[in-house]
């Protein structure tokens, strides 16, 4: 990555993508995806080069200063190829269609993605990185392949039954001999805790991804079940993400992963969308565990992304790079003899025991040719400090950070993603409700406000996907919706004003006509444009929840919010489409099984009365909010709610807390002792004893008290 250099300038310098920038002065006649590279394709009879990435992404950064930026590679590539440069987060619909290839193709993935396609995006073959002696002779020999008269119509036969067997793929229909039952979460948390590392904790092997669907769904499953086994694989899981060098000790905020099993030396990249769900993490261990340290790395968190990652308007940028001045970590990591300088002789002993700081450092970047030496990535080595050791640590610190601040920061990614604020507005919401800092409703409502303004058209009902420097794409996504209406949930759930469950309704309705497939269920990746050889829908919780795992849990809420049957039939229709991923590979959806948990119980719902801002109506949702309970969802009695909370009035003591599951309701209350009491996890009314009642006509008036 080298931006400095300006004598080349191709296509890409007229694009808004920061990945697609960086590459703007490569010496290669990049085009942006789009018409004009498929038509001079077709008109050259040339294949297609694809290189997909992101900005803050690594190996995409390797891969550029080893080829991309190479006279030598540019001239091949020029004359052999029609060169094409993707940013993934900009267009994940696209990118899914390729990375599906790749890993059916090579049993791998990841980014950079290298596919080569016809000029009708038909792909044959793909990879990730390649050195540049490695990818030169890749790009000579596919060239030799399709210049010859013989191998060409080989290669397209080959090209075309790819992307058949892609559609085919994609065309998945119900299982009609599928059942969504009871077992199958008790398999799929039985699947995933076999894969727990007692030692360093996580789920899996190294490289380490946080993917918090995966603790999450294991601690719903184990706090209900007053499994503290269960419960202490997932706060094991949080002290020990929290204490390595995956997670910026003096920063706040997480990198995408760690190479090792120990959380110790990550990538440096830190994603918005990472960060949003470990505060989500972060906030069911601290109220399974009453620990504050999980609610402090919260806290941190927050503090991480109302320093560095909002736009003055209320949006939140996507991400921050691993390198800055061309070398990974350096903006993070310390020598020892750095510190020595800048730390007195006791902060300088603490520091060094506390954080594990050596003469020889923790970390080298192998990945590139003249890596810097002797550096550490701060981990927490020794936790053991006493009153006066804290006091110490918080000058150090306070030194160090005054360091940091000076050297040169990596890159920021400054595009603004709906989808990926959606998910952060969720988390910010919540984090107001449980920690009760008015100072996250206001990051909330001013990322709530941006949005609508930004994105959202409301004539049309549209929801658009990116925007940058004043500019926003076409782009339609499910993800943009799903994750938008899973963050607006959150915060009418955090303030029960009425118009943020007006939008939510909103957003699900217009999901439907965009999404929904009719006839087999699910929901497509987007809506279908020209440019996609195939229309897929994502099935796979990784490193984000897929939007139609998101969608499926968010509309089972709202159904219970409004009592619209159509939002329950939809999210039933997306769970019976992937039974079987439910079945045989709980591990790649967690956070569909969590729909599902929510799908086959009743939920409580807990209808509070009274003004949304009154104090004691905000002492009660805190209290309602300060209580674990997943599966549970809460409501206002005006504005577009079901017809029973409506009827609720305040009465004349004041707000109160009706708490309900199926058709029975406790004493309605106001006391915090009683609403936590009544909302403790435990087996919920099962939607199977429920089925005869649901028959039945509807009561009214008075709730039934137990």
């Amino acid at each position: 990555m080298n931006p400095s250099s300006k004598t080349h300038t191709n296509r890409l310098a007229k694009e808004k993508s920061p990945y697609l920038l960086q590459h703007a002065h490569n010496p290669i006649d990049w085009f942006p995806w789009g018409e004009e590279a498929f038509a001079k394709a077709k008109k050259e009879g040339k294949p297609i080069f694809l290189s997909v990435g992101y900005s803050t992404c690594h190996w995409c950064h390797v891969m550029e200063r080893e080829s991309f930026e190479d006279e030598e590679v540019g001239a091949l590539l020029n004359k052999s190829f029609i060169n094409i440069k993707l940013d993934r987060e900009e267009r994940p619909d696209v990118d899914k269609i390729y990375m599906s290839f790749v890993q059916a193709t090579t049993r791998g993935g990841g980014w950079p993605m290298s596919v080569f396609m016809t000029p009708d995006k038909n792909p044959f073959f793909g990879g990730t990185y390649f050195p540049k002696r490695d990818f030169m002779s890749l790009c000579g020999r596919v060239n030799e392949l399709w210049n010859d008269p013989e191998k060409r119509p080989l290669i397209e036969k080959d090209a075309q039954r790819m992307r058949e067997g892609l559609a085919e793929a994609s065309a998945r229909k119900p299982d009609p001999n599928a059942k969504l039952n009871y077992a199958l979460l008790t398999n799929g948390l039985a699947q995933i805790k076999a894969t727990y590392d007692p030692r360093f904790g996580g789920f899996g092997d190294k490289p380490k991804f946080p993917r918090p669907s995966e603790p999450a769904f294991v601690l719903w499953q184990s706090a209900r079940a007053d499994d503290a086994d269960g419960i202490r694989m997932v706060t094991h899981t949080c002290e020990r993400m929290a204490a390595g060098g995956m997670y910026d000790q003096l920063g706040g905020g997480f990198a995408r992963y760690s190479v090792d099993e120990k959380w110790l030396v990550p990538h440096f990249e830190k994603m918005l969308y990472d960060n949003a769900q470990l505060i989500h993490l972060y906030l069911d261990a601290y109220l399974v565990s009453g620990d504050e340290r999980h609610a402090d790395v919260a806290r941190d968190i927050l503090r991480y992304l109302a320093r560095d990652m909002t736009h003055k308007g209320g949006g939140w940028y996507s991400a921050e790079d691993a390198d800055s001045e061309g070398q990974e970590g350096k903006f993070y990591c310390w020598t020892k003899a750095e510190l020595e300088k800048i730390l007195n002789t006791e902060e300088y002993t603490l520091v060094t025991r506390h954080y594990g700081i050596t003469e020889h450092g923790n970390f080298e970047d192998h990945s590139h040719p003249e890596p810097l030496k002797n550096l550490n990535v701060l981990s927490i080595v020794d936790p053991n400090l006493t009153d006066a050791d804290k006091a110490l640590l918080t000058s150090a610190r306070k030194k160090m950070n005054a360091v940091r601040a000076k050297r040169v920061r990596p890159h920021l990614d400054d595009k603004i993603l709906s989808s990926w604020n959606g998910l952060m507005l969720g988390a910010v919401a919540r984090a107001y409700s449980v920690l009760g800092d008015a100072t996250y409703l206001k990051m909330a409502e001013a990322n709530n406000a941006f949005i609508v303004k930004t994105f959202w058209d409301a004539k049309t009902k549209t929801m658009y996907h990116r925007w940058r420097d004043g500019e926003r794409d076409s782009v339609q996504l499910l993800a943009a919706y799903a994750f938008q209406l899973d963050g607006t949930l959150h915060l009418y759930e955090a303030t029960l004003k009425p118009e943020h469950l007006t939008q939510a309704i909103a957003l699900a309705d217009r999901m439907i006509e965009l999404f929904f497939d009719k006839e087999n269920g699910g929901f497509y990746q987007s809506t279908g444009s020209a440019d996609l050889i195939v229309r897929s829908k994502e099935d796979y919780d990784g490193a984000m929840p897929s939007a139609n795992s998101v969608a499926a849990l968010a509309f089972l809420k709202l159904h219970k919010m409004t009592e619209k049957k159509v939002y329950r039939d939809k999210a039933g229709a997306t769970l019976k489409l992937f039974a079987l991923n439910l079945d045989r590979g709980a591990r790649g959806v967690p956070y569909l099984m969590m729909a599902l948990d929510f799908y086959l119980h009743e939920p409580y719902r807990v209808v509070v009365t009274g003004t949304p801002g009154d104090a004691a109506a905000q002492k009660i949702l805190r209290a309602v909010h300060g209580q674990y309970q997943p599966n549970r969802i809460v409501l206002g009695n005006t504005g577009p709610v079901e017809e029973f909370a409506k009827k609720l009035k305040l009465s004349k003591d004041g707000p109160e807390a009706f708490i309900c599951s199926g058709r029975e309701c406790k004493q309605p209350t106001h006391l915090v002792t009683e609403i936590q009491k009544y909302l403790k996890p435990a087996p919920p009314t099962s939607i199977d004893l429920l089925a005869e009642q649901e028959k039945a006509p509807k009561t009214s008036g008075k709730p039934k008290s137990d």
